[in-house]
């Protein structure tokens, strides 16, 4: 086909461009900034202050007085009245010898006097002249060695006086007692009273082999019981021993 121009006519196409694509820039992406983090600072922690703990002071603990105790009032020391008659016979025997003898007790139907070696006869004499005492009853022997002397007591009563029948009065003496006796050579003796009260005769033979007592002026002073040729410590003093024991 030809057109009016004469020309041959081609086909007018729009001109093909290029795609015009849009800049393909890099995606802008934000900075990448490190993550602000707040500054970490350090903890502040409180000032640990010592703590003050309250002056302790020692406990004031209130003042113990000593417990006043009511205070107890003894009763009153009632003088014992003693019996009448014992103390009767006592004052005699005072009267008589005065600070010779002593009052060792006084107390119903039994009064106790202690007299030295040297007035024992004496005094012996007069519980039976002046008192009616007239006959011994027993005689006992005690062994006292801490106080180095053996005690002699006599038990005295009255047959013949009927106010006497229930009385018994106790006289004592003391010999000296020997570490290593010797009976009838050293000097554990006393004068014998066989000569006042005839009933002391074997009684003071019983003294005399059982304690070593001696009785000066005693006019049979052999054993009673032991042998003759006992050896041995009378057998009644606290240091004799059995042998074999």
């Amino acid at each position: 086909m030809s057109s009016d121009s004469g020309k041959p006519t081609t086909d007018s196409k729009p001109d093909s461009k290029p795609d015009s694509k849009p800049d393909s820039k890099p995606d802008s992406k934000p900075d990448s900034k490190p993550d602000s983090k707040p500054e970490s600072k350090p903890e502040s922690k409180p000032e640990t202050k010592p703590e003050t703990k309250p002056e302790t002071k020692p406990e004031t603990k209130p003042e113990t007085k000593p417990e006043t105790k009511p205070v107890v009032k003894k009763p009153e020391e009632k003088s014992v009245e003693l019996p009448e008659f014992e103390k009767g016979i006592s004052d005699k025997i005072v009267e008589k010898f005065g600070d010779k003898v002593e009052v060792a007790f006084v107390k119903k139907d039994r009064v106790g006097i202690n007299v030295s070696r040297e007035n024992i006869h004496n005094v012996a004499k007069f519980i039976r002249d002046g008192l009616n005492y007239d006959h011994v009853e027993s005689v006992s022997g005690v062994d006292y060695p801490q106080n180095q002397e053996i005690a002699v007591v006599y038990h005295i009563g009255s047959y013949s006086d009927p106010s006497l029948a229930r009385q018994i009065l106790v006289l004592s003496t003391t010999a000296q007692r020997e570490e290593n006796p010797i009976p009838g050579n050293d000097a554990t003796r006393l004068p014998t009273l066989r000569d006042v009260f005839y009933s002391v005769e074997f009684h003071e033979r019983e003294i005399f082999e059982m304690f070593g007592v001696y009785f000066e002026g005693h006019p049979d002073n052999r054993r009673l019981l032991l042998p003759e040729d006992w050896a041995d410590l009378p057998p009644l003093r606290k240091d004799f021993a059995i042998k074999g024991r």
